[in-house]
């Protein structure tokens, strides 16, 4: 008796896999072990640079925060210092929020803190 395969199951598996890697270049995009191997790649991409995404913006706002609270004669890390002296909760992602596009705020909780 012949082997009974189900090859509609895997035809769709791997023509799912293949339109995720439409796009890609050369056999990337159309030969089978290659584009798995590339799609599946991607994915590890995927996570490790959701992570490092946190990490880089956390990187920018700290820089944003620094440029803004030396425009009002303080290093970042006095400003931050004093903030948390203060009892100020503010999070670095509004912070340099404040301090790129509401400068008016930004110089409102510096000149609060700066007296402490």
């Amino acid at each position: 008796m012949p082997r009974s395969v189900n090859h509609v199951a895997s035809r769709a598996k791997r023509k799912r896999i293949l339109k995720l890697t439409r796009g890609y270049f050369g056999a990337r995009k159309n030969v089978w072990t290659v584009a798995k191997n590339t799609w599946e790649k991607g994915l590890t991409y995927a996570y490790r640079d959701r992570k490092n995404k946190k990490r880089t913006f956390r990187a920018l706002w700290i820089q944003r925060i620094n440029a803004a609270a030396r425009q009002e004669g303080l290093s970042y890390s006095a400003l931050m210092g004093k903030l948390a002296k203060a009892g100020i909760e503010i999070n670095r992602k509004v912070l340099a929020d404040l301090a790129l596009n509401n400068p008016e705020a930004f110089k409102a909780i510096v000149a609060k803190v700066a007296d402490k």
